[in-house]
């Protein structure tokens, strides 16, 4: 296989080869949808099937009773209609296994906080599918998330074969930061317990794919021994024409996206109260759970998930990223990035990504919460972007450069043949 190619023109002649012909994968990952790691998903079983490889999906879902063939894998079938794979699998802890003392174990470590323990607990319990085990012959496993290594270890082992893990963050930190703001039984479960749990799983990987600098930074630092490589995922990009006068947030329910979505609702709307944002995603969930009182009071802003979030991009005047917390890439960042379209932002919205936000002719950034109200104000005073200057615009061209489909498949490619290629010595 030649060195990476250089130019666009030559990364496409070289995913035309279909460098990765023969070669069978599966792709392990969590059972989530309407949510930046599924886009992420979905774009590794594209790539490996435009490089020619046999793509298989498991998909291990993370909350005990949801086995094969429950009503939560119809639903998540059902959800997930865009992961297209040669075949796809799926794997689920039943409920009768919560009976048992190691799952008793781990959920009284949940009560205390922990995740790390309660998710690979779960996952570890969860039954591989017979027609997985029986296949002619696997090369190579690419896992999402260390929680879900169990499974890809167990393969490792039916097959000989390499596994590259893809981190998707610190996850201790995620964890750390829900736990902050939860009840959980004292002593309340430390950042350095969970982050111990996470590299031990980490440890059989034989290379570690991070998705943003920092998340890369770290591993290196708290996993100096192993192989590490920075890859910016493949988001798919969204409509840069012809806009409209909607103004939008889309945030998934994740607890980040929670208290970036609290701050924007109580701290930037009440300074500009009259004008009409539209907050698009699962996000209106958690609201309903933990902030029911601020819900009811803003529940007209709340669209949830639609399935034309391609239009309601096509159809924005301008995006508001009012990010204040979590860690990592933000994938509804890269999705405005790629929109073109006028964007509101905090700095923290573009953490993860090696460029300075504040060079981009198409982006407002607010330091704060007044800042952003007034740039919000501005924007609706201003005419609306013209198609042809979102396709031409910094944050199109950005997105482009570091997240195009092409690129991404390209690095994919060139690290399997890497790893492949040590196996045969």
């Amino acid at each position: 296989m030649p060195s990476l190619p250089r130019d666009a023109t030559e990364t496409r002649r070289f995913l035309a080869t279909k460098p990765l012909t023969g070669k069978r994968v599966i792709v392990v990952h969590p059972a989530w949808h309407s949510c930046g790691s599924h886009q992420v998903f979905v774009s590794q079983m594209q790539a490996y099937r435009t490089l020619g490889a046999n793509v298989h999906s498991l998909a291990i879902a993370d909350f005990p009773g949801w086995s094969a063939g429950s009503k939560a894998h119809h639903a998540y079938l059902a959800a997930t209609q865009d992961l297209i794979a040669d075949a796809r699998h799926f794997a689920g802890m039943a409920w009768p296994q919560m009976a048992t003392p190691g799952f008793l174990g781990a959920l009284g470590q949940w009560l205390h906080g922990d995740a790390a323990a309660m998710l690979c607990t779960t996952t570890s319990n969860a039954r591989l599918p017979a027609e997985l085990l029986g296949l002619a012959d696997v090369d190579f496993i690419h896992c999402n998330h260390f929680f879900c290594m169990p499974a890809a270890r167990a393969l490792k082992r039916e097959y000989s074969c390499p596994v590259l893990l893809d981190t998707h963050d610190v996850q201790a930190r995620q964890f750390s930061l829900r736990n902050a703001k939860r009840w959980r039984l004292p002593p309340k479960a430390s950042f350095e317990d969970m982050l111990a749990r996470e590299r031990a799983e980490m440890q059989e990987a034989d290379l570690l794919i991070h998705l943003n600098d920092e998340e890369a930074q770290s591993w290196r630092a708290f996993l100096p021994d192993m192989t590490h490589v920075l890859i910016y995922p493949a988001i798919k990009p969204v409509p840069t024409a012809p806009g409209g006068h909607d103004i939008i947030i889309v945030a998934s329910a994740n607890y980040p996206n929670y208290l970036s979505a609290k701050w924007f609702l109580t701290e930037v709307l009440p300074l500009a109260s009259d004008i009409p944002v539209r907050i698009i995603g699962n996000i209106d969930q958690i609201f309903r759970a933990e902030a029911p009182a601020l819900f009811a009071k803003h529940a007209h802003l709340f669209s949830g998930r639609i399935d034309d979030l391609e239009g309601a991009y096509a159809n924005a005047g301008a995006i508001l990223l009012p990010t204040t917390s979590g860690h990592g890439i933000s994938i509804k960042t890269i999705e405005a990035l790629s929109s073109g379209a006028p964007l509101i932002a905090t700095r923290e919205a573009f953490r993860g990504i090696a460029i300075d936000p504040a060079t981009l002719a198409n982006v407002a950034l607010a330091k704060d919460a007044e800042g952003f109200a007034a740039a919000l104000r501005r924007r609706t005073e201003m005419p609306l972007t013209p198609p042809q200057a979102r396709q031409t615009s910094d944050t199109r061209r950005l997105y482009e450069r570091l997240f195009a489909f092409d690129a991404y498949a390209e690095a994919l490619a060139e690290q399997v043949h890497t790893l492949l290629s040590l196996r045969k010595r």
